[in-house]
């Protein structure tokens, strides 16, 4: 129904958040700007929604005149499709978030380990 919905704001929050992030970091050596993560947040966001978008189109529950939610028809519809948006969608968007920490956690742990190398040599 509308779950893309949820994922599609994360890649706007995010977007902003980047360009907000840039404009006040600072260049450290060795490191990947936070920016740069957040751009990877941004796109993983982006290419889930795009993905969702396209498999609600491809069976019919997105169209190309107004409401474009085949649920938001009706009142019921609406609630029913609210309802999907609260539970998949979030969690979907979670889902985006937490592999995106974990993506984080390994770039932190190969930041000190290609530090501790230059030190050593």
């Amino acid at each position: 129904m509308a779950c893309f919905l949820v994922p599609t704001a994360e890649a706007i929050i995010a977007g902003v958040s980047k360009k907000s992030v840039k404009k006040h970091e600072k260049k450290q050596s060795g490191k990947i700007p936070f920016s740069t993560k957040l751009g990877w947040l941004t796109k993983m966001s982006a290419f889930g929604a795009i993905l969702l978008a396209f498999e609600h189109v491809w069976h019919g529950e997105v169209v190309p005149f107004f409401p474009f939610l085949t649920n938001a028809v009706n009142p019921k519809s609406r609630a029913e499709m609210f309802t999907e948006m609260a539970t998949t969608g979030v969690l979907m968007a979670a889902l985006i978030t937490v592999v995106w920490i974990g993506m984080l956690v390994v770039v932190h742990f190969a930041e000190k380990k290609a530090a501790k190398e230059v030190t050593e040599s």
